[in-house]
């Protein structure tokens, strides 16, 4: 009898069946312990998945296998580099660093030996770049990571980190019988023990004396935001009221420093009406905030008490990096609501498009997102001090070994000023919202290509119809230019976009009377001719100075007549506290 009519059979087959399925379903259970080993991992890897660097190592090294006419050009590329060191030896063209290169700015670098290790090393250096430069048919992403990995351990190797090799400490060791070392020495264990117990780096600077300091009132508090309304300075001011949305990724006062350098007091003394929000630093109890969550206990929150305070029917919206792209949402998202009471947005440093996001792209991948969600899972946030360590891996010559150099290996110290005091009071993340936009805006670029979802809708730029500022800096790594710039793209409305000197911080911070500053400025219409970044950049003029002067320009001539102030808060919405607040003290 065959199995179809022997019930017997039938039996077997059935628990042999189930017996291998159950079997997996209990091995599932064994799941949930990996996402606690890979949180544990990123504590040691900084939140870089191990596997997506293992994976572009090998995606590397399988396509070098298989051109072996690219292995040759490499080695007859080599041979070349050692012709060029023999050559520097006899007295040849001198081996130079390129111009942002400062590792070797000591006049005794040209010194023999240290002239003849510095070309060895600047010739080693570029035939490793060319050695990371992946044969045809790796994917991007790997390629990127290769890339950034070799120079990592070039950096590392590099003479000038090795104090019998950098002609600059071995004089100053000559020079001090050995104190700059042991100052180095005391700088190191000062700074491990301010590391380990979280502590701020530049105790000069106090929040609400010498930063944070331009007088105003909380007016809204709620469980994500402090929103300030800073204190009139003149008799008169703009009818319509500006608000700020600063990142979540940092201290709001960035845009509020030292007296010379507040972007927020100077846009007081000209007559505005301003109000920033202040982000609560969140902690694990917040770890499922969702980005529409920012959107409305922040940008709609704080717009329903500005409005209310001043009585105003419009504001103008101003954002800061990620504050920027936040508001965009969130104009998108009003827009489509049929809500008009935003009546122009600025953009600072801020990305709507993340096709090109720099070199952040380095850290977003489906493997690396995948491993940094089982560590936000466990931690409830994403640290500080992990986004600073990824960050500074960017451009590790400048931010960790030129510092490392002078510090301990010289023994000096960097006078501290309003910049690094900001920068070393860290934020945390949330981890659903962080994970949220990781993928929807850098991964999947959702809001580029008319799929976020806002309220469970999914929203266009292109429906913004009011004026826009947009600022993008010459030199920032973490909203490179060209990608700020692509909100032209993306919208047909009034534009003036702005290219200033500077990074992504510096750039943004650049107030009147600053030396070296410059910026070009271009207004496109609507149903204005796009031009590319490229040609942007050649047909438009550089103008000496601050491009603050500029944008209050741009904004005075939007924000209605002079009158009487409003208010420091009002009867729904009455002052709190005195500025900046409490949120901006959470460590």
């Amino acid at each position: 009898m065959d199995a179809e009519h022997d019930p017997g059979a039938m039996e077997s087959q059935a628990r042999s069946a189930e017996t291998p399925t159950g079997a997996l379903e209990d091995r599932k259970a064994w799941g949930v312990l990996d996402g606690p080993l890979h949180a544990l991992t990123g504590r040691a890897t900084l939140g870089l998945s191990p596997a997506a660097q293992h994976l572009a190592f090998l995606d590397w090294a399988i396509h070098l296998a298989h051109a072996p006419f690219h292995g040759l050009d490499l080695a007859l590329a080599a041979a070349v580099q050692w012709q060029r060191f023999g050559q520097a030896l006899l007295g040849g063209s001198a081996i130079t660093p390129p111009p942002d290169d400062h590792r070797f700015q000591d006049p005794a670098w040209q010194n023999p030996p240290f002239r003849q290790i510095m070309a060895a090393f600047l010739l080693g250096e570029e035939w490793l770049a060319a050695l990371a430069r992946a044969p045809g048919g790796m994917s991007r992403a790997d390629a990127r990571i290769v890339a950034f990995w070799v120079r990592q351990w070039a950096d590392l190797y590099s003479p000038s980190n090795l104090p019998w090799f950098n002609p600059e400490v071995m004089e100053a060791t000559i020079a001090s019988a050995g104190g700059n070392l042991r100052a180095g020495l005391a700088n190191l264990v000062e700074d491990v023990g301010e590391a380990l117990h979280g502590q701020a780096t530049a105790r000069d600077f106090r929040i609400g004396q010498d930063l944070a300091a331009t007088p105003g009132k909380v007016v809204l508090r709620n469980d994500l935001i402090e929103l300030i309304q800073y204190a009139p300075s003149t008799g008169t001011a703009h009818a319509e009221p500006i608000l700020i949305v600063p990142a979540w990724i940092m201290k709001y006062y960035i845009l509020d420093l030292s007296t010379h350098n507040s972007m927020i007091r100077y846009l007081v003394a000209q007559g505005f009406t301003v109000f920033a929000i202040s982000w609560r630093n969140p902690d694990a109890s917040m770890r499922d905030l969702t980005l529409d969550d920012y959107r409305m206990a922040g940008v709609h929150a704080a717009l329903d008490a500005v409005c209310a305070i001043t009585g105003a029917a419009h504001a103008h919206g101003c954002g800061y990096c990620l504050g920027g792209t936040l508001l965009a949402i969130a104009a998108a998202a009003m827009a489509l609501e049929g809500d008009g009471r935003l009546a122009s947005l600025t953009l600072l440093a801020a990305q709507t498009d993340f096709t090109e996001a720099g070199e952040l792209q380095l850290f977003i991948s489906e493997d690396q997102l995948a491993f940094l969600d089982d560590m936000m899972a466990a931690q409830g946030t994403l640290d500080s001090r992990q986004m600073a360590g990824a960050f500074q891996m960017l451009r590790s010559n400048d931010l960790i070994w030129s510092r490392a150099i002078r510090n301990y290996l010289l023994g000096l110290r960097d006078h501290p000023n309003d910049m690094m005091a900001w920068n070393a009071d860290g934020t945390r993340m949330p981890a659903r919202m962080h994970s949220e936009y990781l993928r929807r805006l850098f991964l999947n670029n959702d809001l580029a290509e008319g799929r976020f979802p806002a309220d469970g809708k999914p929203i266009s730029l292109a429906d913004i119809r009011v004026p826009l500022f947009v600022l993008g800096t010459e030199t920032d790594h973490i909203a490179p230019w060209r990608s700020v710039y692509k909100i032209n793209q993306l919208t047909d409305t009034d534009t003036v976009f702005v290219l200033t000197s500077g990074g992504h911080n510096a750039g943004v911070v650049s107030e009147p009377g600053h030396p070296h500053r410059h910026y070009r400025m271009r207004r496109r219409g609507p149903n204005g001719r796009h031009l590319s970044p490229e040609e942007w950049f050649d047909d438009t003029p550089a103008h000496e100075g601050s491009w603050w002067p500029v944008w209050t320009d741009w904004l005075a001539d939007r924000t209605g007549a002079l009158e009487v102030p409003p208010p420091l808060g009002g009867t729904t919405y009455p002052a709190l506290d005195d500025a900046p607040g409490r949120y901006v003290l959470d460590r």
